[in-house]
């Protein structure tokens, strides 16, 4: 079964060459129970680990079942290790936040065999714990976990078994159990290899290798009877293994064995992994709570700059300057009714205009006054600005020629002078002259400093000519016929007003202004949209700091569970299964806290808008960023730790304290 030819092998141990095995050479066949002998340091424990394909020799050759394995791959011996080999280890080597039969399972995940589970409760019944089946390492005797260890190397039904100092931690009356379930092992045809310091344990083999300084200085039979009858590694038995695992032949559900490991590991470690979760969840929260002050900011505007009109301009006077300095709005220019006149002519670009003048006035009803801003306007008022009112009616032409003692009120206003009462047909005073309500204002909400319902509007020349003592227009609203014909509206009208007031060139420029709200609209849009790129950036780095957390804390995981990964790897684990558990576990957190994330984000913003009054907007697309970009960070900032993890020796895993 067992052939090396002058094993070598050499450890740097600071700046000392420690040869742990010098030229062995031994042969071990099926069905035989050996006992390797030494004291500290002889070499016996490496020549173990050597054959049990936890190790490679640096010289020398090894042949397992007639094949030469010291030249296969990590993922080769893996895979050899667990299909032929089964270990008994003096620490037991149990996962503690597993029961005994979850542990004895381990090497059956490992095989693709997770659903022949049956047999490790059949093995460990067949080491006398079936009342202990359930409970955890801790609730059981040294003697009962090294039963586990011993069932656990045995549910793949390999035909080698390793022990290395099975006894070193036992009582007495355990030590006897434990060489009594090896013996019978032996006798059922399993190859026994049994490493031991003491001669009452190595007595009861039949074979007492003896090993001193990395050598072997005496190999004898103690035990003359037959060995039992043993078929050991059939021929070709290992290349079959590895041309099955070639072709992909290995388990279908290994995801979901993946996944309940890593669900395991984080149940055992709650603080730890809620933690790593928070980090996440506060990044994620962020960037929905900022994306959607951004969202809702935007939309704002957006519905403020519709309230204004669509394909709106506005014509305004200039300013006189002098040495640069602007002096006074509309000293140079001076808008009348005979401008509008003239815009309205333009029918071929232009749809509607109104002149407009405002200011402030005192709003008396009753007991009741309010200041407020009074705006005459034009008809056209209503389309131009989106103002057609929602109870009642606007003023006609013939009430804005007769200069009638109308009003329309903003909710505002509506709602400081009259309460809950109706205001339509009641009689208000504007500057102490009495005035008949006949609509009520569409609620425009908030601008800026300024409150858009707070306002009342007028015939324009009532204002201009009984309320406010104008004699200019102050603005003049114009819309274009379409969004295209704006810019060309735009030309039309300011060339009209250059051919209207006899401009010449050098006062054009300061005599009058057009604002074209299409322009500030779009201003504004690339405003808000940086805004919400900046808050976003600025919660993402909260989703870095929480993904910096993340492989911290799975970094410390690695180390803290480096014995396990070193089981792991005993018991047929390769370098991608111990990877891919660990960025699964690093994904599993980041998608909890991702999720998590979300609920508190969107519930951030409902609180925003509850408390703060600020207009915010949760959006699908801020959703399903956050979640794809808290699960990238979990894969990126967990394939470090699952790296390293991975290529971790299982010897010096298993050696670590």
């Amino acid at each position: 079964m067992i052939e090396v030819k002058n094993l070598s092998k050499t450890y740097q141990m600071g700046d000392v060459k420690v040869e742990a095995l010098r030229g062995v050479s031994l042969k071990i066949s099926s069905g035989e129970f050996v006992a390797i002998m030494g004291a500290s340091g002889s070499g016996k424990s490496t020549l173990m680990h050597v054959l049990g394909l936890l190790d490679r020799p640096d010289s020398g050759q090894y042949y397992l079942g007639g094949e030469e394995v010291t030249k296969l791959s990590d993922k080769e011996l893996a895979l050899v290790r667990n299909q032929l080999v089964g270990f008994v280890f003096q620490q037991f080597h149990l996962l503690p936040r597993m029961t005994a039969l979850e542990n004895a399972e381990l090497p059956l995940i490992y095989a693709g065999k997770r659903h022949l589970k049956e047999r490790a409760a059949k093995e460990i019944e067949g080491v006398g714990l079936k009342d202990r089946m359930l409970h955890r390492p801790n609730e059981m005797s040294g003697g009962q976990q090294q039963r586990v260890a011993i069932a656990r190397s045995l549910v793949n039904d390999p035909p080698l078994i390793f022990a290395d100092e099975p006894t070193g931690n036992l009582d007495s009356k355990s030590k006897e159990e434990i060489m009594a379930i090896l013996k019978k092992l032996n006798q059922a045809g399993k190859t026994v290899i049994v490493v031991t310091h003491e001669s009452d344990i190595a007595s009861q083999a039949r074979r007492i290798i003896q090993m001193r300084d990395g050598e072997v200085i005496s190999d004898k039979v103690v035990c003359a009877e037959a060995k039992p009858s043993a078929s050991g590694i059939p021929e070709d038995l290992i290349k079959n293994i590895l041309t099955e695992s070639n072709k992909g032949i290995k388990g279908g559900i290994e995801f979901l064995d993946y996944l309940r490991q890593a669900i395991s590991a984080m149940l055992a470690h709650k603080m730890r992994a809620f933690l790593s979760i928070l980090g996440i969840l506060i990044g994620v929260a962020a960037v929905i709570a900022m994306l959607a002050i951004g969202q809702g900011a935007k939309e704002s505007i957006e519905k403020q700059l519709a309230s204004l009109g669509s394909n709106l301009l506005i014509v305004r006077p200039g300013a006189h300057r002098s040495g640069g300095v602007a002096l006074q709005t509309g000293v140079t220019t001076r808008f009348t009714f005979q401008d509008v006149a003239a815009i309205k002519k333009l029918s071929e670009y232009v749809d509607r205009v109104s002149p407009s003048v405002s200011d402030r006035a005192q709003i008396v009803y009753g007991n009741k006054n309010w200041n407020t801003q009074v705006e005459g306007v034009g008809v056209d008022y209503a389309q131009l600005r989106s103002a057609v009112p929602t109870v009642g009616r606007f003023f006609t032409e013939e009430e804005v020629r007769l200069r009638n003692k109308v009003v329309l009120l903003g909710t505002t206003v509506a709602r400081e002078i009259f309460g809950e009462v109706n205001p339509i047909g009641e009689t208000i005073k504007i500057n102490l002259i009495n005035f008949k309500v006949i609509g009520i204002l569409p609620a425009k909400g908030a601008g800026g400093f300024r409150d858009q319902d707070d306002t009342v509007v007028i015939p324009v020349t009532t204002a201009m000519y009984r309320v406010l003592g104008k004699e200019y227009i102050d603005y003049i609203y114009v819309e274009a016929k379409s969004a295209d014909l704006t810019e060309v509206a735009q030309e039309a009208v300011s060339k009209l007003i250059i051919k209207q007031h006899r401009l010449i060139s050098n006062d054009q420029k300061d005599s009058f202004q057009i604002f074209n709200m299409a322009d500030i609209k779009n201003t504004l849009t690339s405003t808000t949209e940086t805004m919400s790129l900046l808050l976003g950036a600025i919660a993402a780095i909260s989703l870095l700091v929480g993904g910096i957390g993340i492989m911290n804390i799975m970094l410390v995981s690695v180390t803290e569970r480096t014995r396990e990964i070193g089981l792991r790897k005993a018991i047929g684990a390769n370098n991608k299964d111990i990877m891919v558990q660990f960025l699964i576990e690093a994904v599993l957190m980041s998608l909890i806290g991702g999720l998590a994330g979300v609920l508190l984000g969107s519930g951030a913003a409902t609180l925003i808008t509850v408390f703060a009054k600020w207009s915010v907007r949760v959006s699908l697309f801020s959703i399903i960023l956050a979640t794809v970009f808290s699960l990238i960070v979990g894969i990126v900032f967990g394939i470090w730790p699952a790296r390293k993890a991975a290529k971790l020796d299982p010897i010096e895993a298993l050696r670590y304290e």
